[in-house]
């Protein structure tokens, strides 16, 4: 062909003409440079066509209004975010983002330089626990689970009916931590062991008979990040953590309402509680143990011993280390008092509507949004990902699997520490042990021996002490250790002695007899059974592991599925390119190693802070903080400190809008703040004339305003530098709420509005998948005066800021191993792809609500008719019907969608998010499936179905109901199962009917029943 011809001759001309080379060498060089295809047009849901339609029918049903015509996305956003908002310029992101000659980098071709950078990191053996340990990751957990977007793409569990799957590998993961840890209540997990002490460290304030005593007692040897994290939340609540010793401890002079030790102990220690906690029962003081749940499996459990509380980490049950995160933490208790004061998510068993069970989330009245500033915890979810792999991990290995590897790891440690003492003369400080030993030399400094093996690419621990004689070194054996790896580890210890003492001792081996000469008694072990019910013993081939994994994400509904038109949760795409590198080896070191043997991770976060501070218009950020909650948390802790640090400790009042998100009261109360609510208009605006009042009235006391922009209403007010403005004025600073912040990248900053600090949802805005419930990761960016005062750590240096609060999580990045999804995220799409992507979010919204204002009345608007990237339809005018919100949600599981947000912010109304992901087939599928939602209920408003008896009443309508030879309903099973024809080309079937919410919290079954009640 001509076109064929002349790129023939193009080429030719390129290779063999130097003077046409010099002149289209910069054209071809440009073009053979750019990647093939753009990840923007991969990641963003509408073609330009698709864009082109939803603007033109913007503008056929708009009125005629003329202002408020637009031919492109640019005119478009000024009309639902006030132009004086908008940014003049592009983010100026760091240059990793495009290549020299300005293009956005393909999706191989970013990987690339990811693994280069991440291969800066140094992947030595590490002995040094500390709660963190090397696990072999099952294969068939990791490519089926972990990797597998049908698990981590879903969202929590709220609607129970298309998440049965997750609900009972959770209910798993609670069972398995009730009968390890001897107790009979546990939770669906929590952020990371630390967070998990402090909050239960609130439980035993809001549960202990002795509310007059505000001292809480910390044994001196559980892990210093745990410390560390006590001591940060504690200090706002006027809590007196005391750090001592068990045994030198005195009840009678001091009184408590919480106690906290480690079991084993950070030095490895197995100690005899029994006494201790027989005391605290004596004085009314409730126990908590931080103990490892493979430990548990051969050692006496802490309900045994009569503690109240169980926490720690899950993460040695088959999830990687990840530079500290993800990982599952959990939190269980022994009584049914307890439980009702138990931070986090319950999944219980109750029953269908046909009377057979079914999972849900259980103690509903429990959660935040409910409770708001009288919530003692701000957790909304937690690790659902990583909680369901730990669970599966032990389903695979079951009870005997467990107790194998425990004693493995158990006996190689016995036998490494025999031959140091017997063999080389090392002092073994720890004598009860189960994975873990603290040693010392006479002959060689601890130092020494550290830096020895450090320089043999072998990391231990290093306990330092004031006096250098008394420093120690800490080793702990995992899964991962062989044979091998401990006649290598004796070997340099060997050479140690044989440089510094007798040459002899290089030659020597180890000696097995020293082992097999022990007695087996122990008075720590466990004699008690564990994880006797049947599913830890059915499924230890792969192929019934594979099968039960498939089945049970078979039940649920993720982005697999379809959309999922959550308001408030930004459920857009989880992009394979962004989720491969997680899983990379180069990815799984231990948190505390040398910074050195980090420079890719640091790398990584370093760029991650200088971007997400240009997006948020920051001058720092910390990303320390493992979940928004975290998030909130972290950032008015830092305010308090910017205040404290002032000698304004009297300004302790948050001021909060009425519409804000639970989360935003339960973290000020948190903090010690006193909680204000300020009153919205009617429209869905804030209500200056009450803000006003309020800050009158509490001028000299007010530390902070908290604010969510857009609003939770779904809209941008024109209004929001004004209320920062206001607040600034009565000498306190603006939190913002960033959830909503998918709404903004690239259009619009929090700093330049006026906030002083925001978080950010990276498992919203910058897609980390949200795993069934977690992981997350809620950063927060501060203006340059809060700089000072972000978090530090207490292992790592050179975290956080000059005058920095304690940590707020266990590890001094947080989830360091997804952060190269946000990574990948924004630099795959770029200063312009970030600015479309809010675009076409904000586009898909007011696309949907102008669809749907026919059938339905939108809720809030601004004052042109618009939307912000999501909107809520109010349901309550059709009240008459005898329909309600939940009636709709749990019909459009027939339809194959999950329910947007049911009744909230709102009560009887449904908040929709589309994102910029979902093409705009798919808007029109939730659009059709919403108006024929409607011309059902139209039904019975005209009489023609019953109030009680209908397709709404009945929905979700699973298979077994449509396929059962009695039918007694007043409409057709085609009807029920496919409303509409395009339901038949992929139907999912929900597994259970509608879940009785009451039964369930009436009888709490938080463990797994008995197989035949599901028969």
């Amino acid at each position: 062909s001509t076109k064929s011809s002349a790129l023939c001759s193009l080429i030719t001309a390129f290779y063999f003409n130097n003077d046409f080379n010099n002149k289209v060498n910069f054209s071809i060089k440009s073009q053979l440079e750019a990647p093939l295809d753009s990840f923007v047009r991969r990641h963003i849901g509408p073609n330009e066509n698709q864009i082109t339609s939803m603007l033109q029918q913007l503008n056929n049903n708009n009125n005629n209004n003329n202002n408020n015509k637009q031919s492109c996305l640019k005119e478009f956003i000024s009309l639902p975010i006030p132009e004086s908002l908008l940014m003049k310029n592009d983010l100026i992101l760091t240059k990793n983002t495009e290549t020299k000659e300005g293009n956005l980098r393909g999706e191989f071709e970013l990987l690339k330089e990811l693994k280069l950078i991440l291969s800066e990191n140094k992947v030595y053996r590490s002995y040094i626990g500390t709660g963190y340990y090397g696990c072999i990751v099952p294969p068939v957990i990791l490519r089926n689970i972990m990797e597998n977007p049908a698990w981590y793409t879903p969202y929590t569990p709220y609607q129970a009916e298309i998440s049965q799957g997750r609900l009972e590998s959770l209910l798993n993961f609670q069972t398995m931590v009730s009968d390890l840890t001897g107790l009979s209540w546990s939770n669906a997990s929590l952020l990371d062991e630390a967070t998990a002490a402090a909050e239960a460290m609130s439980m035993c304030l809001n549960g202990c008979k002795n509310n007059e005593s505000l001292n809480f007692f910390v044994s001196d040897d559980i892990h210093p990040q745990t410390i560390g994290v006590i001591k940060t939340r504690a200090e706002p609540l006027n809590i007196n953590v005391i750090v001592g010793k068990v045994e030198n401890f005195d009840f009678e002079q001091t009184h408590l309402f919480g106690a906290i030790v480690q079991y084993p102990n950070t030095n490895g220690e197995i100690i005899d509680y029994s006494q201790f906690v027989s005391k605290s029962k004596k004085f009314n003081v409730l126990t908590i143990c931080a103990t490892d749940l493979l430990a548990l499996t051969l050692i006496k459990s802490p309900g045994e011993i009569g503690f109240d509380i169980a926490i720690g980490s899950a993460q040695r049950f088959g999830v990687p280390m990840g530079y500290g995160g993800p990982h599952a933490a959990f939190l269980s208790c022994s009584d049914s008092n307890l439980v009702r004061k138990m931070p986090g998510r319950i999944v219980g068993v109750s029953k269908d509507s046909r009377g057979k069970p079914g999972l849900r989330l259980t103690l509903q009245t429990r959660e935040q949004h409910i409770r708001r500033d009288k919530a003692t915890s701000n957790i909304c979810t937690a690790q659902a990902l990583l909680a369901n792999m730990a669970a599966m991990y032990a389903v695979y290995h079951g009870p005997k699997g467990l107790f194998n590897i425990a004693q493995r790891i158990h006996h190689l440690i016995r036998l490494f520490a025999q031959n140091l003492e017997k063999q080389l003369g090392f002092t073994i400080l720890t004598r009860n042990y189960f994975d873990t030993i603290k040693i010392r030399s006479n002959h060689v400094s601890s130092e020494t021996i550290y830096n020895f093996l450090l320089s043999n690419q072998i990391n231990v621990r290093l306990f330092k002490n004031s006096n250098s004689e008394l420093d120690a070194i800490g080793i702990s054996f995992d899964e991962t250790c062989s044979l091998e790896d401990v006649e290598h580890l004796y070997s340099l210890f060997a050479r140690i002695i044989g440089n510094n003492n007798n040459n002899n001792y290089k030659n020597k081996n180890l000696d097995f007899n020293l082992i097999e000469n022990e007695s087996n008694e122990n008075k720590f072990q466990r004699k008690t059974s564990y994880l006797t019910h049947p599913i830890f013993n059915s499924y230890h081939s792969e192929t019934e592991m594979l099968r039960y994994i498939f089945r049970l994400h078979s039940k649920d509904i993720g982005l697999v599925t379809s959309m999922i038109p959550l308001g408030s949760c930004t459920m857009k795409l989880n992009a394979t390119s962004e989720m491969i590198p997680v899983t990379w080896p180069e990815s799984n070191l231990h948190p505390f190693v040398p910074i050195d043997q980090a420079k890719g991770f640091a790398k990584i976060i370093n760029d991650l802070e200088i971007n997400l501070a240009e997006i948020t218009g920051f001058a720092k950020v910390s990303l320390q903080p493992n979940a928004g909650s975290q998030g909130e948390y972290a950032g008015l802790m830092v305010i308090r400190e910017y205040f404290k640090a002032k000698n304004q400790l009297n300004r302790n009042i948050c001021l909060i809008p009425a519409s804000a998100h639970g989360t935003n009261p339960a973290s000020a109360a948190m903090c010690g703040m006193d909680i204000v609510v300020t009153k919205c208009l009617d429209n869905g605006y804030l209500d200056i004339e009450d803000l006003k009042q309020k800050i009158n009235l509490h001028s000299d006391r007010i530390c902070a305003l908290m604010v969510t922009y857009p609003s939770t209403f779904g809209i941008f007010e024109d209004q929001i530098q004004q209320v920062c403005q206001m607040i600034h004025q009565a000498g306190g600073l603006v939190y913002m709420d960033g959830a909503n912040m998918n709404a903004m990248v690239g259009l619009c900053r929090p700093g330049d509005l006026g906030a002083d600090v925001c978080h950010l949802n990276l498992h919203k805005t910058f897609a980390i998948p949200h795993g069934g419930g977690g992981p997350g990761i809620g950063p927060i960016g501060v203006a340059s005066h809060l700089a000072p005062y972000l978090p530090s750590h207490p292992l790592i240096s050179n975290v956080g800021g000059s005058n920095a609060i304690g940590p707020v999580s266990a590890a001094p990045w947080g989830s360091a191993s997804i952060l190269s999804i946000v990574w990948v995220y924004i630099h795959l799409m770029g200063s312009q792809g970030l600015r479309s992507a809010s675009q076409i979010a904000v586009l898909n919204a007011n696309y949907m609500a102008d669809r749907l204002k026919q059938y339905y009345s939108i809720k809030f608007t601004n004052e042109k008719g618009y939307v912000a990237h999501e909107f809520i339809i109010d349901l309550r005018p059709l009240s008459e019907s005898g329909v309600t919100a939940e009636d709709v949600a749990k019909r459009l599981m027939d339809y194959n969608f999950h329910a947007p947000t049911m009744s909230w912010p709102v009560a009887g109304t449904l908040m929709i998010e589309p994102t910029e992901s979902e093409s705009k087939e798919e808007l029109d599928r939730l659009c059709d499936a919403l108006i024929s939602i409607r011309s059902e209920i139209a039904e019975i408003e005209q009489g023609k179905q019953d109030k009680n008896n209908n397709v709404l009443k009945g929905a979700p309508h699973t298979a077994d109901m449509v396929c059962s030879d009695n039918w007694n309903k007043s409409y057709s099973r085609e009807k029920a199962a496919y409303p509409l024809n395009w339901v038949r080309a992929n139907k999912f079937w929900p597994s259970v009917g509608r879940v009785d919410n009451v039964a369930g919290d009436r009888n709490l079954v938080c463990s797994c029943p008995p197989l035949e009640s599901y028969q």
